[in-house]
C-alpha cells in the first residue's frame, strides 16, 4: 500500500476527530488539510505517516496544540483582531476533553492516546478522569432521538436518562421528526440516518434546523461517507454499533459547543 493510500484510508476518521474536537466541519477539515501541508513540507514528518493512525494523528496534534498556544499564549496589549482569535480559541476543546475523545470517539487505548499528545500515561488517565467529572456536572437538556431500530431507540432512551437529561421524544420517521421537534424544542438530537419510511435523517435534522440552532449528533454504521470534506457535512458522528462511553462523550462534547452550526 502506498503512503497516499495508507493515509486515505484514515483521513475520515480523523475528520471526525477534528470536527468533534473543534465543534466545526469546517475548523476541523482545516485542521486537517493544515495538517497534510506540514506533512509535505517535511520529509520526516511525511515518513513517519506510513505507521499508520498514531502517527497521523500526532501529527495533527501538533498542528492543533500550536495553532491554539500561539494565540493563547500572546501577552500584553493585542489587536483586535488578535482578541478575536482568542476569544473564539477560548471555546476550543481543552486538553481533558482532546484525552477523552481519543479514547472513546477514535478507540485508541491510553498508550496509543499518550503518544499522540505527548504525554505520559498517567498524565493522561487523569485529564480522562478530569472530563468524566466535567460531563457529571453537565446541566440536563431534552433530548429528540431520531432512531427507526426500537432496541437501539430503547438503548439511547436509557443513556440520556442515566446522563440526567429528558427525553423529550422518539421518532422513526422524517415527518415524525419535525412534529416533534416542533411541539417539544429539543436542546440536542441524536440521529439516525436511514429511517422506517426510507426517509432520511439528514434531512430530518435540516427541517429541524430550519426552526432553530440545535446540536446534532448522528449515529450511523457508515460514518466515512459523511467524511469526505467535499461538501456541507455533520460535525458530530458516531459509528454502529456504538459503545455508551462513545456516545456520552460526544454528548458531552455537541453541549460543550452548544450548536450545530459551524463557528466563524
Amino acid at each position: 500500500m502506498s503512503l497516499g493510500q495508507e493515509i486515505a484510508q484514515h483521513l475520515p476518521f480523523l475528520r471526525r476527530y477534528a470536527r468533534a474536537l473543534t465543534g466545526s466541519q469546517q475548523s476541523g477539515d482545516s485542521f486537517v488539510s493544515a495538517t497534510l501541508e506540514a506533512a509535505l513540507a517535511d520529509d520526516a514528518l511525511k515518513a513517519s505517516l506510513s505507521d499508520g493512525r498514531v502517527p497521523l494523528y500526532a501529527a495533527f496534534n501538533k498542528v492543533w496544540s500550536s495553532a491554539y498556544l500561539e494565540v493563547e499564549g500572546s501577552a500584553g496589549t493585542v489587536s483586535e483582531h488578535e482578541a478575536a482569535a482568542q476569544g473564539r480559541l477560548r471555546q476550543v476543546t481543552p486538553l481533558n476533553r482532546q484525552a477523552l475523545l481519543l479514547t472513546t470517539l477514535e478507540d485508541f487505548t491510553l498508550a496509543e492516546a499518550a503518544q499522540i499528545m505527548d504525554l505520559d500515561q498517567d498524565n493522561v488517565q487523569r485529564l480522562i478522569t478530569e472530563a468524566v467529572s466535567e460531563i457529571d456536572k453537565e446541566s440536563a437538556t431534552r433530548v429528540l432521538i431520531i432512531e427507526d431500530e426500537p432496541l437501539i431507540s430503547m438503548q439511547l432512551e436509557d443513556l440520556v436518562t442515566g446522563l440526567g437529561h429528558d427525553v423529550c421524544g422518539t421518532a422513526a420517521t422524517r415527518t415524525q421528526a419535525t412534529e416533534l421537534a416542533a411541539s417539544t424544542s429539543p436542546g440536542l438530537v441524536l440521529a439516525d440516518i436511514q429511517l422506517a419510511d426510507g426517509s432520511s435523517g439528514l434531512d430530518a435534522v435540516d427541517d429541524i434546523l430550519q426552526m432553530g440552532s440545535v446540536p446534532v449528533i448522528f449515529i450511523t454504521a457508515y460514518p466515512e461517507r459523511l467524511l469526505t470534506g467535499d461538501r456541507p457535512e455533520p460535525t458530530y458522528l458516531v459509528t454502529k454499533p456504538f459503545q455508551e462511553a462513545t456516545v456520552r462523550t460526544a454528548i458531552s462534547q455537541a453541549l460543550f459547543f452548544g450548536s450545530s452550526k459551524p463557528l466563524d
